[in-house]
């Protein structure tokens, strides 16, 4: 029998969860993104994802936004630290 491959619990900075309130009003976008995070609950690494310089935060792209996060493989966490829009993602990190 296959065994089922673990997943990642997905955790918000407190930055992040403010991020993600000021798109409450634009649901696409919303839904896109919130795709995405899900998506990285079974593959944190997966196709499309960049390791930024820092050597602890990864990012993903979501058309206009960022999705800025780090990865506790012993825990099985992934810590979502920011949600931007491209222009602003990599200020005040």
């Amino acid at each position: 029998m296959a065994k089922k491959p673990m997943l990642y619990e997905i955790q918000y900075t407190g930055a992040a969860a403010r991020d993600l309130k000021k798109l409450k009003g634009n649901r696409p976008v919303l839904e896109s993104i919130d795709r995405k995070i899900v998506a990285l609950r079974a593959n944190p690494r997966s196709h499309g994802v960049e390791k930024l310089t820092d050597d602890t935060t990864y990012r993903v792209r979501d058309g206009e936004y960022r999705i800025l996060y780090e990865i506790d493989d012993k825990a099985k966490t992934v810590l979502i630290t920011r949600v931007r829009d491209r222009k602003e993602a990599y200020r005040d990190r």
